[in-house]
């Protein structure tokens, strides 16, 4: 494909070859003059650090114009997009906290922000070991497990359930919608995917109110009880009170599975870096840090310019659309040194895969717990770490970046 300065680039964002290694062709993107023109998206692809970063933090970079549009130019919109006929993800989906600006997002950050404060996030920690330790307890008489299905998939979801007041059990189910709504919003969307996301969406609406109902009558010591509270508060209406719970749950599952997945992968690519962890636990905050970085979970955000601006020296005038590869912005040896080097005790490493500005994202604390306990459990309870497949098969996607399945040998201690 050509962009507008004539330049040929491999983008294929939805080709198994992007999926297993997307940074090629991040890495060609980077060395034309200008961002390359993603013609399938109308959007200008960002990949240098200082442009990513520019963007995020600017204030007049928007996620969501739909304020200034009428409601013909909305629907149009969504119609080019292919999210309209879809009432209950535009209710609870395309109306979330990801998707808010300006004061709306404020009031709706500010009624769950004081549950994912370090502080409080901190008293999950128990919780988290108890978790972990009765999985690997599950799997402790098989030598090779698919470290994905059979462990990764059930920690975070596990924890942001309790976080939020819904039953363990409920987990598996929860994960499923989340997934079937997160994939709509990648590139691509097709009728299959889009009839997906809604039927989840609906049945998410459905067992919530079911869950909030309960709560009416016998409130708990949860986030979903404080969230109730907050709307017979007048904080929130009652559609903000559903769509906010799911944007909780559906951010508490699929990017942390992914980076616990792509940090183990990382790990078992890099065995000096996992021995010198083994050796120095002391970097284990370092090294959940270089795990994001090294292969963001969540590497495409975009934002529209709501005044004609300046980046990376271009001028582009309002209404353009920019996308936030964070992922290539990560890889950045203008940024780091060695980019394409996992190292555990990468300091300074400023990474951009949490976002930046007002949308940086909430839930990063707890991934971190997550991870923090896994792998130090991990290297206690288990001598070796191998790695079956040498090529784990990756998510496709220009939204996702995690493996869909990683299969290990594990010996015990």
């Amino acid at each position: 494909m050509l962009d507008e300065q004539g330049d040929t680039i491999d983008f294929r964002p939805l080709s198994a070859e992007f999926a297993q290694d997307p940074y090629p062709t991040y890495a060609a993107m980077r060395k034309l003059d200008r961002p390359y023109f993603y013609e399938g998206e109308k959007t200008w692809m960002l990949t240098r650090f200082a442009d990513v970063q520019e963007v995020a933090l600017d204030k007049s970079m928007l996620r969501v114009v739909d304020e200034n549009l009428s409601e013909t130019e909305k629907l149009a919109r969504k119609t080019r997009m292919n999210m309209h006929d879809m009432p209950h993800h535009e209710r609870f989906v395309q109306n979330s906290l990801l998707d808010s600006e300006g004061d709306t997002h404020a009031r709706l950050r500010k009624v769950v922000f004081r549950e994912f404060t370090p502080a409080i996030v901190e008293r999950q920690r128990a919780a988290v070991q108890d978790i972990v330790n009765a999985l690997l307890d599950k799997v402790s008489n098989q030598s090779e497990i698919d470290f994905i299905a059979d462990f990764a998939a059930h920690v975070p979801g596990h924890i942001i359930g309790r976080v939020l007041g819904v039953p363990a059990d409920d987990s598996a189910r929860l994960r499923k919608w989340s997934e079937d709504i997160v994939s709509f919003w990648n590139i691509g969307r097709t009728q299959a995917g889009k009839d997906l996301a809604e039927n989840a969406t609906r049945e998410f609406y459905e067992y919530l109110s079911t869950l909030l109902d309960q709560r009416a009558v016998k409130p708990q010591d949860d986030l979903l009880t404080r969230m109730f509270e907050a709307k017979q508060a007048g904080e929130l209406t009652e559609d903000e009170l559903v769509a906010l719970a799911m944007q909780v749950l559906r951010a508490g599952h699929g990017s942390t599975i992914d980076t616990i997945g792509s940090g183990m992968h990382a790990l078992l690519q890099f065995p000096d870096q996992m021995a010198r962890l083994r050796a120095q636990p002391e970097l284990m905050k370092t090294a959940i840090q270089e795990m994001f970085r090294y292969n963001s979970p969540l590497p495409y955000f975009h934002r529209f310019a709501t005044r004609d601006v300046t980046v990376g020296g271009y001028d582009y005038p309002a209404g353009t659309r920019f996308g936030l590869l964070y992922g290539a912005a990560n890889r950045d040896p203008a940024q780091f040194d060695d980019p394409d080097v996992f190292d555990v005790g990468r300091s300074p490493n400023r990474h951009i895969s949490f976002g930046g500005g007002t949308h940086f994202c909430l839930g990063n604390h707890l991934a971190r717990l997550d991870m923090d306990v896994i792998f130090n459990t991990l290297f206690k309870r288990y001598s070796e770490i191998e790695l079956v497949d040498e090529n784990p098969e990756y998510k496709r996607g220009l939204s996702v970046r995690g493996p869909k399945t990683l299969m290990i040998k594990l010996k015990e201690a």
